[in-house]
């Protein structure tokens, strides 16, 4: 590891090895122990039979303790596999169970016996699954702009939410002891000839079950640490009787130091992702809720080296957990990522620098560590050291894409604004990519609704509301390109187009959210996250304090470009017409005068170079949304939370390659097939004025009303930090970014051009080549090559 952090300890080395040396597999445990709660609970309230499914789960699944690990538990019946949640989906298991494999990136491993097995349990699921039901409810017209790839939501109706960060602290602080008096206590208090009374009565009795379960499985650790103490010898034998303890009293009992704190919530972040399949399940404000037991352990003994050994084991499970998606999704969220981000930094309430030591050793681990897992994210104020700036510029310098910056300066009066206390809004975490939340207050999803598409939409808009690759029509047409005579057609086109698509991507939501609720709510989940114990009702029900959720705007450059494009060369300059555009996009550029039409269209301005004439029509493109999305409320307005509403985010994961795929040649001159620009970032290789004009195009986004984030990748090869005086730059260059233009966000890909084109020909040579793909980073080798392509084509910035 790098010299600069230190050297893993042999063990942690040797665990690391053995974990990323596993071929992820497909798990049948969970879905075998589903089915069999399911089945003997078909009779009982939803939030029951989720509650019994748990706890049939936790008390029965394989579990197993590494000869490395200090800190326990599984997801499933070994490392990096990944489980089945049959209760979401089935259909799409059963169709591509020969081909998981196969797949050109995120493949998987399943024996044919255990093929069988699935098969076996399909004839019980068909019909009764979350997609199931949730496509059956989508209206028709919704339906037809799901199935055209227009406006996507298939994550929400084939895995569980999550998107948050449950209250770690009050269960470190509390135990979950706490959590079952208060439940207990309010059960008892209940009248049951009041409806809304007799219906929290069941989701009381469903979270004191889920608390059992959870302690069924701690205790279950603690009997096979002690089992194989007995057969150990020393320094083994100690540490496994000190697991032994641990678990015997966490995550039930208030933890007091530090193996004690990780270990509980180790457990709960893990078991929440056995409940459902959601991802994006965070540890918010790690360094702050931790602090104090690091302090407790450090004055008892604990010197820096085992802190770390302590942290790097925490970093090394959380990349045990895996996720299996259908060959679709999965182009959506490429590399298989969990987006289990972990904030460090920031403020304290009042104001204050919150870095301390553990802050500085939690990015030491993750450094030390170099994993794809967990996500980091540093929160920037125009108070931070420079001090700690350089070390994470350090990081940077790794090249595994971490950590990203998010910027309290813009986000905390943005959250503010949204109606959240200055307290909590202080308090934020991202959740995720770069989306942000408040930790252990905030319903589920506050970004990763559907996905709707900017350009296609754009194309749509000029051809009367008929798709041009499927030829079916799509909304209510508003005219035919070659018939409008102004640039103000064009744009009332798109505007009339985008707001009645919007308008379809809500109803997809609340859809997804109705059903949801009705057939796989969280308990314990719900249970962590104040105050659905005090208001007796789930999250999807309105449990939360806060509940305001973002969709997400895919090819936000392209729709500038195309616009600019359009209204620079046709309407203005006049070199090319309508009928020409129009042919030339039709055909995909074929042929010479379709080459030299695409020429012109390159030429005209782009986004990402602070040229206003551009710039300003990706602003007005984005107002047409922002202004749209005002009207909705979320299923759960009026009944409890904060909020209640939705805003906008651009945190398009890798939506942008299978989003490109599906959309036609657009008139910024991007090919048919080829990738849409993805985040807030410019198109590939469009940005040729350097970093500081990137910065000064993405901050003309109107920022503080993106809420749900404003994604930025930017790319430099290891060449440009390889100097101190480059890595001042780009600190200086961030602080701008964040202190005077209001930035939201910005990660780095420190990488060049020929290393990933040699890792995509010797993958070999490259095991552990880690890039930023999104939000997110991911092993550059289990990428599919069209995904890989996007990430080489980025454009490498200087300084």
């Amino acid at each position: 590891m790098n010299k600069d952090f230190g050297r893993l300890s042999s063990r942690t080395a040797q665990l690391r090895d053995e974990i990323l040396a596993i071929r992820p597999e497909v798990c049948v445990e969970r879905a075998i122990l589903t089915t069999k709660a399911y089945q003997e609970h078909e009779q009982d309230q939803v939030v029951l039979k989720r509650a019994y499914m748990l706890r049939e789960i936790l008390t029965s699944m394989t579990i197993y303790i590494e000869d490395n690990t200090l800190i326990v538990g599984n997801q499933a019946s070994k490392n990096r596999a990944a489980p089945i949640f049959p209760e979401y989906a089935m259909d799409w298991v059963i169709r591509e169970l020969d081909d998981f494999e196969k797949r050109d990136g995120d493949a998987f491993y399943i024996s044919e016996a255990n093929k069988q097995i699935l098969r076996s349990l399909y004839p019980y699921w068909k019909g009764r699954t979350l997609q199931d039901k949730g496509y059956a409810s989508f209206p028709e017209q919704a339906r037809k702009i799901y199935d055209n790839g227009i406006i996507r939501n298939e994550g929400n109706i084939t895995s569980g939410d999550a998107h948050l960060a449950v209250d770690y602290a009050s269960l470190l602080n509390l135990g979950l002891n706490h959590f079952k008096n208060r439940t207990q206590e309010r059960l008892e208090q209940l009248d049951y000839t009041d409806y809304e009374s007799l219906k929290a009565s069941y989701f009381y009795q469903a979270v004191l079950v889920a608390i059992e379960a959870v302690e069924i499985y701690a205790r279950r650790f603690s009997r096979l640490a002690r089992e194989k103490a007995e057969q150990a010898l020393e320094p083994r034998r100690t540490e496994l009787l000190e697991i032994s303890r641990i678990c015997a009293k966490v995550p039930m009992q208030a933890a007091e130091t530090f193996q004690e704190a990780l270990q509980s919530l180790w457990f709960i972040h893990l078991i929440l992702q056995i409940e459902s399949n959601g991802h994006s399940l965070s540890f918010g404000r790690f360094d702050q809720y931790m602090y104090p037991f690091y302090q407790q352990s450090k004055q008892q003994g604990m010197d820096e080296r085992q802190c770390l050994e302590l942290l790097e084991n925490l970093w090394l499970k959380s990349l045990t957990i895996n996720k299996i998606r259908s060959a679709g999704h999965s182009k959506y969220a490429a590399g298989s990522p969990m987006y289990q981000n972990i904030t460090i930094g920031g403020q304290t309430p009042d104001g204050k620098d919150a870095v301390n030591e553990l802050t500085v050793l939690t990015l030491s681990s993750i450094a030390r560590t170099r994993l794809p897992q967990p996500n980091l994210t540093v929160r920037y104020f125009k108070g931070m050291s420079e001090e700690f700036m350089q070390r994470c510029i350090d990081v940077i310098k790794l090249g595994f894409g971490m950590p990203a910056f998010n910027n309290d300066e813009i986000i905390i009066p943005a959250l503010i604004k949204q109606g959240i206390t200055k307290a909590d809004a202080y308090n934020y975490s991202a959740i995720g990519c770069v989306e942000v939340g408040i930790p252990g207050k905030w319903g589920y999803r506050c970004t990763g609704m559907s996905y709707l598409n900017f350009p296609k939409t754009l194309m749509i808009a000029l051809n009367n509301g008929v798709d041009l690759l499927t030829g079916k029509q799509i909304c209510k047409g508003v005219g035919q390109f070659v018939e409008m005579q102004s640039f103000d057609e064009v744009f009332a086109a798109w505007d009339n187009t985008a707001r009645q698509l919007i308008r379809q991507g809500i109803i997809l939501d609340t859809c997804a959210d109705m059903v949801v609720e009705q057939e796989v709510p969280d308990i314990l989940c719900s249970a962590l996250v104040d105050d659905c114990i005090a208001r007796g009702k789930h999250l999807k029900e309105g449990g939360a304090h806060y509940d305001i959720v973002s969709q997400l705007q895919v090819g936000i450059a392209n729709l500038g470009d195309s616009l600019a494009a359009i209204k620079k060369c046709v309407f203005e300059d006049q070199t090319i017409t309508k009928e020409e555009l129009w042919e030339a996009l039709a055909h995909n550029f074929a042929g010479e005068n379709g080459e030299a039409v695409r020429q012109k269209l390159l030429a005209a301005p782009k986004y990402g170079n602070d040229i206003d004439y551009v710039d300003e029509l990706v602003v007005k493109g984005y107002d047409t949304y922002l202004d749209e999305i005002k009207k909705y409320k979320n299923t759960r307005y009026g009944r409890g939370p904060i909020g209640g509403g939705f805003y906008a985010g651009t945190s398009s994961v890798a939506s942008n390659v299978p989003q490109g795929a599906g959309t036609c040649a657009t008139p910024d001159g991007r090919y048919q097939g080829d990738p849409l620009a993805e985040g807030s970032s410019p198109t590939h290789a469009a940005d040729t004025n350097g970093p500081t004009s990137v910065f000064k195009s993405v901050s003309k986004l109107k920022t503080e009303e993106i809420v749900g984030g404003v994604l930025l990748n930017q790319k430099l090869t290891p060449q440009v930090l390889g100097s101190d005086e480059n890595c001042s730059k780009l600190s200086m260059l961030i602080r701008t970014f964040f202190d005077e233009l209001k930035g939201f966000h910005v990660q780095y890909n420190v990488v060049s051009r020929e290393i990933l084109i040699d890792a995509q020909k010797h993958p070999e040579k490259h095991r552990d080549l880690i890039v930023r793909v999104a939000g997110y980073s991911a092993f550059f080798n289990v990428l599919s090559t069209q995904t890989q392509n996007d990430i080489i084509a980025r454009t490498e910035q200087a300084l």
